[in-house]
């Protein structure tokens, strides 16, 4: 498989699309700050110098990109089918789980294109990619500057030095990635809002736990994830690289399975697509009749900047930041006293062991939910959850690359902006999901979500959240 895989790599063509893609005239100038180039045993995503891409290709590596770049701030919008019970579906059923996408992926690109914006589309393994890119030297770079929230933890990170060559990601792209994560959770918001309605299993914001099909605990993944960590850790796998995940999981599928090649949807369809991406000599065929520059989309990103502007997730978001975390000298007395005998089992459970209960964005959206029923301001959740992330819990090296508070931010931010503008009304929050979930901790539990759901949606209805109630748990309609 190796010596395939170098072979494929040596095409002049397949070089040229994956030299195109970092960015730049020449790999000497590549834009993109750095490489990873990983093995057929596990992703170790360690940053490299764009000038050994030539050898990682003589390797035969899984070849990523930085989202990091000198010349341009990348968007880049993720889609994936998930199954937390089996997870080589996806590569096992290609065509249905593609077909499952497709109202996911035709609101995606009626949407962009209603602001101008034609992305570079490549078909991955398990769904799809959009990139387009923004000049640093734009307006509209300037403007998601001026919309982003930089918090001091999330500047001392941006501002170290980072590998491979020691720079550190200076003031106005850390505000302005913050930014685009602003108005890209905003896109994420209508593609659900569009999509969901027409998809047979559920779409979400990340990879949630759902309930189970006859296919298992299936979704699909608008996955915006990337704006929760610090702009110098994301990577995005370049079109026409190879992807070693399907035969990673060769073992649990029971079947032989053999690495993909990332195709760009030029010059053909989705269908087509999932044959080229298993035939290496079709992928390089494509790649002598298709270019993989990341288009300059900053025209299209001004309009789609001021559509979140003027809708109601902007509002939600300045009232997100309208509070900050309690700081870490006070938690003992503040997050620390959070009386867990109100909470039902399934968060108290999650609080009592965060790791990794509550590095899973399932985890995550079950707390802030209940913490707002219960009357806390959404920041306050994002606080509690930063407490447990950095208290010690067993976390290894877990943080040393990332933020605490810019991760615990961001899932807060996520879940609970669903439920204050009204795009999620709480049906799956109740006992028979949590447990079609896997998240009920206790057999034949006594406890019952339907209370905290009826308060979460009272309490939105009469304008009444953050408002904690200081002599009861519950404020029912009549009380609001």
């Amino acid at each position: 498989m190796t010596q395939m895989l170098r072979d494929y790599y040596r095409e002049p063509e397949v070089r040229r699309c994956i030299q195109e893609f970092l960015g730049g005239d020449c790999i000497e100038h590549a834009s993109c700050q750095y490489i990873t180039a990983d093995d057929t045993v596990v992703a170790h995503r360690r940053p490299r110098e764009p000038a050994e891409l030539l050898e990682s290709l003589e390797q035969g590596l899984d070849i990523g990109r930085s989202l990091w770049d000198r010349e341009s701030l990348i968007a880049h919008l993720d889609v994936e089918y998930v199954n937390f019970d089996f997870p080589s579906e996806a590569y096992l059923e290609p065509e249905r789980i593609f077909d499952l996408q497709e109202p996911v992926e035709r609101a995606i690109e009626r949407l962009l294109a209603e602001c101008g914006i034609a992305p570079l589309h490549v078909l991955s393994g398990r769904g799809h990619h959009f990139a387009w890119s923004i000049r640093q030297d734009s307006d509209v770079f300037e403007r998601l500057a001026g919309l982003g929230h930089v918090s001091p933890s999330q500047g001392e990170v941006d501002s170290q030095p980072h590998p491979p060559h020691g720079e550190s990601v200076s003031p106005a792209i850390g505000a302005a990635f913050s930014g685009l994560g602003l108005v890209m959770e905003f896109l994420a918001h209508r593609v659900k809002e569009l999509a969901a309605p027409r998809c047979a299993i559920p779409v979400e914001l990340t990879a949630v736990e759902v309930g189970p099909s006859a296919h298992g605990r299936e979704m699909i993944s608008v996955d915006i994830s990337e704006y929760g960590d610090p702009l110098h850790t994301r990577t995005v796998r370049v079109p026409f690289g190879i992807y070693f995940k399907p035969w990673q999981l060769r073992h649990e599928s029971g079947r032989e399975l053999s690495p993909l090649v990332f195709v760009p949807l030029v010059m053909t369809d989705v269908h087509r697509g999932i044959v080229m991406m298993r035939d290496p000599c079709m992928a390089a065929d494509l790649a002598g009749r298709v270019s993989t520059r990341i288009p300059d989309q900053s025209e299209g990103m001004r309009a789609l900047a001021s559509k979140y502007v003027e809708s109601s997730l902007k509002g939600f978001h300045d009232w997100f930041y309208s509070q900050e975390h309690d700081p870490p000298e006070s938690w003992s007395w503040t997050y620390d006293r959070t009386p867990l005998d109100v909470l039902p089992a399934c968060a108290r459970n999650i609080l009592l062991q965060p790791n990794d209960l509550l590095l899973r964005p399932g985890g995550m959206r079950l707390i802030t939910r209940v913490m707002l029923a219960l009357g806390w301001h959404p920041r306050h959740i994002a606080g509690l959850i930063r407490s447990k992330f950095e208290r010690d819990h067993g976390w290894g090296d877990q943080w040393l690359e990332y933020s605490p508070a810019v991760r615990a931010d961001f899932y807060t931010r996520v879940f609970a902006g669903l439920f204050v503008v009204g795009r999620d009304d709480l049906v799956d929050f109740n006992c028979q999901s949590c447990r079609e979930e896997k998240a009920c901790p206790v057999p034949n539990c006594s406890e019952n979500l339907e209370l905290f759901r009826k308060s979460a949606l009272a309490r939105r209805k009469y304008d009444h959240l953050a408002h904690r109630p200081f002599n009861r748990l519950f404020l029912p309609d009549e009380h609001l």
